[in-house]
């Protein structure tokens, strides 16, 4: 059962000492807010599942063959080669017209820089293939749930990969980098894809309000479950639309690496009739194809909590500078049900 919680408040120091001890530089630092500034919005946002999950679950157990096929498939080089996937627009220049005044860097506004590191266990990148057999890419991570088997990501980037997962080599490598797979690879089990129906619907734009989604994963090679080998962020919803400090990472297309940058989310209501929807906005440097789905996280109580994740208005965004996202209320909450349930997964219409 979901329970509600008041989310805890720190000074902007204790929030400091988190990003440091995550690995973040002086220079991502210098994002950080004014001294009391508060880490999220007033409110009763509402955690996954209770904190003490994690460590109730054993692994599953058991080599997993289907696992060390994917394993196999997915090479250092097939890995390196594989581009975002093709409706994922996140940052790319020409993706949609739009004036400036619609999306994007506002003028006179700092962009916090974002930087190159080797990632975190809880976030990584998805790897499957296309219908032409061309290795395809979007960013994710891994949160908490009763199965510890559950990965975020943005509905544009799972959408169209629902049903039968061996047939698209679909996959989730946590802390990707270097051509390195450090946990193994975790195989999204067949009609374990879960995107909202009204997303199916409405389509990428007019379904902007929608875009996220789960993936449901098969064990490791060894038999481990992936909340069991990596551990999670909590899933954190009702939470508003103002949190400081965020902490963004996403996998840019064919980059060896994740980027990270410390910024602020704030609220950002849709100027364009074809993407309608009020939603999360953040600017960092750098964000482009490839990491929509990355998870914006903010220091919680046992480690970090995830906020939102890049996609949704524009598909993300259409500069590299401005990132949007879904907002996350009841209708991710519904959908986080249904994928941790088995309820059969929504799909396009026939």
């Amino acid at each position: 059962m979901v329970r509600k919680v008041r989310i805890i408040r720190h000074a902007a120091v204790t929030a400091a000492a988190l990003l440091v001890s995550a690995g973040l530089g002086s220079t991502a630092l210098a994002a950080s807010p004014a001294p009391g500034a508060p880490l999220a919005s007033p409110g009763s946002p509402t955690p996954s599942t209770s904190a003490g999950s994690t460590a109730s679950a054993a692994s599953a157990g058991g080599p997993n063959r289907e696992a060390a096929r994917l394993g196999d498939y997915w090479s250092a080089a097939r890995m390196a080669a594989a581009r975002p996937d093709a409706g994922d627009t996140n940052g790319a220049p020409g993706a949609r017209t739009a004036p400036p005044s619609v999306d994007g860097p506002r003028p006179g506004e700092v962009i916090p820089p974002s930087r190159s590191f080797d990632g975190i266990p809880e976030a990584g990148t998805f790897f499957w293939t296309d219908a032409s057999g061309t290795g395809r890419t979007c960013s994710g991570s891994v949160v908490r749930s009763p199965g510890h088997d559950l990965v975020l990501s943005a509905g544009h980037c799972l959408k169209g990969y629902a049903g039968t997962s061996p047939l698209h080599h679909l996959g989730f490598v946590p802390q990707y980098h270097d051509g390195l797979k450090p946990f193994g690879i975790f195989p999204v089990k067949d009609n374990g894809v879960y995107v909202s129906q009204e997303y199916y619907d409405r389509g990428e734009h007019a379904g902007a309000a929608y875009d996220f989604g789960f993936a449901v994963t098969e064990p490791n090679e060894d038999g481990k479950r992936l909340q069991d080998a990596v551990g999670s962020v909590e899933l954190l919803t009702g939470s508003g639309y103002s949190h400081t400090p965020v902490r963004m990472i996403g996998y840019p297309g064919n980059a060896q690496k994740p980027l990270e940058c410390v910024s602020r989310t704030t609220r950002w209501v849709s100027d364009d009739e074809a993407d309608p929807g009020t939603f999360s906005r953040i600017a960092c440097d750098g964000f482009v194809g490839g990491t929509s789905g990355g998870p914006m996280l903010v220091p919680w109580t046992d480690g970090w909590a995830v906020v939102g994740v890049i996609g949704g208005y524009h598909t993300g965004g259409n500069t590299p500078q401005v990132s949007y996202s879904a907002y996350f209320g009841t209708a991710i909450q519904d959908l986080y049900e249904a994928a941790t349930s088995g309820a059969p997964p929504a799909g396009p219409a026939s």
